[in-house]
């Protein structure tokens, strides 16, 4: 019998057997006892709920702290499957051009809850100065005396990706304490473009930007010129000791040579003077020469020929990024064979036979221009839309003609410029890439289907300059409803609803960089597509550091500068 089933029973009397065992009992006893008992229990019980009640508090805390910062992209929960047995669409509008939301049961037409339209498809609902550029040094930071020697960077890759690169080399260099050589750009790459960073960049406003951080110079002094570099590819994701430990040599050599630069910084873990030095050169430095700033100056103005609103679409379907990703979807046998053979043929890529169908259907293949057009529409934006094409030539048969087919207003760089002023272009793929740049993140909204390293600099960019709206397909989930409505599963009302559900968050609103962790450097969030926090601080939380600090498993705290 357990002491809680003896507390509870009527006890058995002693005096009972003293008494020869005749069923006599005192009834004093019973009521001295009784009142005790009660009350035991009574204690007991309060003590057992209030310890319920308080894991259940503990449980609530924990899963409000779990999500703090997290205005995730997808917003919308997968509500939308009940939701849509009580959603048309009107029938002026059920081809998607301009598709609205509307319930059933509401003959005035309001959506009902978890039903998402974008009322306003040119801008952000974002607070206006509630965020704001902190890129600026504190007193505290000074550029010191003496450097302990050179290193020079070779920039390697597509323009955008040298970009990054090259601020990241420029961060090396103030960890290391050293003089940064003008970097050297790749001129092998799929582009075999020649241009050098003197024809690219703005390279004497690089200099002055970045003057009272590093020390930068052109070339190698005339005393070191015969002096033999020592090369190194530094490690990819590299945190800052390993480059603080490269010191002694750099100390011994005069000159490193680092042969590539792309990703050899960690995101995270960054002292905030770092991390601000990666965006003052990223997105103040590294300004292009004057000669692309003013056409693509330009290219903006044509667009917005009478104050018309314009889309900045980074199409992918191109060759190069076709036969890397091993994506066939919607090619020929011959053209996907032609992919397949460039794919072989460049050593450097590691991955040879790819699955077309998983690799589409896990989200890693570019969207087709019909896949764009059906996206641009269920989000409903009308055909007369002008859209600047960001991309080189569409690969494939079909080329731009479906996305033309549904957007007829569509622009490039070929297009919005004469002959006279392309001909300093031409044979320059990196310059024309600068071109698509800067029309990019000046764009009243851009739209990338493949999430390159393109698209990671002008969405970082953007964000940096107040959040400009940016959306983005959920390729893994896109992909299957395209897939349904060709199908015949889906009808295009359905399929109009899902879209719209499924992308209502992903515009580019203020979300924090949420870090990897120690094995996910690879598929964590870029520092450059959102340097939030570092670089973008908010007017009405001072927490977003520590938060950053605290949300990084294992993390004690930013490793200084």
């Amino acid at each position: 019998m357990t002491r809680r089933r003896q507390l509870l029973e009527p006890q058995e009397d002693p005096e009972e057997h003293a008494n020869g065992g005749d069923m006599v009992k005192a009834p004093s006893n019973k009521k001295r006892i009784r009142p005790a008992l009660l009350w035991t229990v009574s204690v007991r019980r309060v003590v057992m709920a209030l310890a319920v009640f308080g894991f259940l508090s503990f449980l609530c805390k924990f899963t409000v702290v779990s999500h703090m910062g997290e205005l995730d992209n997808n917003v919308v929960s997968n509500r939308h499957e009940a939701l849509e047995e009580t959603v048309v669409v009107s029938d002026e509008e059920s081809d998607g051009d301009n598709a609205v939301v509307q319930n059933k049961n509401d003959p005035e037409g309001r959506k009902p809850p978890g039903i998402h339209e974008i009322p306003d498809l040119w801008t952000q609902p974002i607070e206006p100065g509630r965020y704001y550029k902190c890129i600026n040094r504190s007193r505290k930071e000074t550029k010191s005396g003496h450097s302990n020697g050179y290193i020079q960077v070779h920039a390697n890759g597509g323009l955008n990706q040298m970009k990054l690169g090259i601020s990241d080399m420029v961060a090396v260099a103030k960890l290391m304490n050293a003089t940064l050589i003008l970097p050297t750009l790749d001129s092998n790459s799929f582009w075999t473009d020649s241009s050098n960073f003197k024809d690219i960049f703005d390279w004497r406003h690089f200099m002055d930007v970045l003057k009272d951080d590093i020390d930068i110079v052109e070339s190698l002094p005339p005393k070191l010129a015969s002096v033999k570099a020592l090369r190194r590819a530094p490690i990819s994701w590299s945190k800052p000791h390993y480059y603080r430990n490269m010191v002694p040599l750099l100390r011994r050599n005069k000159v490193i040579y680092f042969t590539h630069t792309d990703s050899r910084l960690v995101n995270n873990g960054l002292s905030t003077a770092i991390q601000r030095l990666r965006c003052r050169a990223m997105f103040e430095a590294l300004r292009f020469a004057d000669d692309i700033e003013e056409l693509g100056k330009k290219f903006v103005n044509r667009l917005r020929n009478n104050s018309e609103p314009y889309i900045a679409l980074h199409l992918r379907y191109e060759k190069d990024m076709l036969a890397f990703t091993g994506c066939s979807h919607n090619l020929t046998s011959a053209e996907a064979k032609e992919l397949k053979a460039m794919r072989y043929g460049v050593s450097h890529w590691k991955d040879k036979e790819i699955n077309s169908w998983e690799k589409r259907h896990r989200g890693g293949c570019p969207l087709t221009p019909r896949e764009a057009a059906l996206f641009l529409k269920a989000l409903g934006y009308p055909p007369s839309t002008r859209i600047y094409i960001v991309a080189g030539q569409i690969y494939g048969q079909e080329g731009i003609g479906p996305l033309q087919a549904k957007y007829p207003n569509l622009y490039n760089h070929f297009n919005l410029a004469s002959e006279d002023e392309l001909r300093p272009f031409k044979h320059h793929q990196n310059k024309l890439a600068a071109l698509d740049y800067i029309v990019a993140v000046k764009s009243d909204v851009f739209v990338y289907t493949f999430d390159g390293n393109m698209a990671k600099a002008v969405k970082g960019h953007r964000k940096f300059e107040g959040f400009l709206k940016t959306s983005s397909p959920y390729q893994p989930d896109f992909v299957k409803l395209v897939d349904r409505l060709d199908k015949g599963f889906t009808p295009w009302k359905r399929f109009l609803v899902r879209v719209r559900n499924l992308h209502a968050g992903r515009t580019g609103l203020p979300k924090l960089r949420q870090p990897g962790g120690l094995h996910r450097m690879k598929s964590e969030e870029s520092f450059y597509a959102n340097p939030f926090p570092g670089c973008i601080c908010d007017r009405k939380s001072t927490l977003e550091e520590l938060y950053f600090l605290v949300s990084r498993p294992g993390s004690t705290g930013l490793v200084g500068a």
